[in-house]
Parts: structure tokens; sequence; C-alpha cells
């Protein structure tokens, strides 16, 4: 489990650390495995497709917004808004979604 936050700490809510432990307490060791095989995304790398690609709906889509993603490529992001608003929240929305990709697992 230490390993576990050691690798991906800067992926997840700070916030939600103590919940995140609290489940994993939980959990055997045969479930472990299923639980670091979760592909979580980096916040960073989601900030640098966001400012580089996102007028064109990428980060959108790499975290299963489709919707949202097709919205942003048929408008260049709402003329720019969209984009500039996903580029200042980048951060929070991944270690959201990378959350929620953990606990549908756990």
């Amino acid at each position: 489990m230490i390993c576990f936050f050691v690798a991906n700490g800067k992926k997840l809510p700070a916030d939600k650390a103590a919940i995140i432990r609290e489940k994993m307490a939980e959990i055997d060791d045969s479930r472990y495995v299923t639980i670091s095989s979760v592909e979580l995304e980096d916040p960073t790398t989601m900030l640098l497709i966001s400012i580089f690609l996102g007028g064109l709906g990428v980060d959108r889509f790499k975290m299963g917004e489709t919707g949202m993603g097709i919205l942003k490529l048929c408008t260049g992001g709402l003329c720019g808004i969209l984009w500039l608003i996903d580029v200042i929240g980048i951060s929070k929305k991944v270690k959201t979604y990378n959350y929620n990709e953990l606990m549908r697992v756990l």
C-alpha cells in the first residue's frame, strides 16, 4: 500500500488520501495487483496536452468525456474560452478522474 502512494501520490487528490488508505486497508493482497494495474493519468502530461491540443478536445477525449471533446473539436474550444477554462482547471479534473477510477476498482 505504501508503494502505491509513493508511486501515485501526485496523481490523486490530497484531500482524499485518508479515504483511499481506508479502502486499501480493507483489501487483501490478491486484489493489490488489480489496483496497481489501474492506469492513472499524470496531471502534468494532461496539462501539456490541454495547452497544445486542448482546442481540438484531445484532453476531454482522454478523460472519457466524449461529448465535451466533440464540442471543443467543432467549436475550437468555444473560441478559446473553454480551452482557457480547461487549462486552468485540468490538474484538479485529472486528479478527480484518477480518484474515481481507483474507487471503481476498490
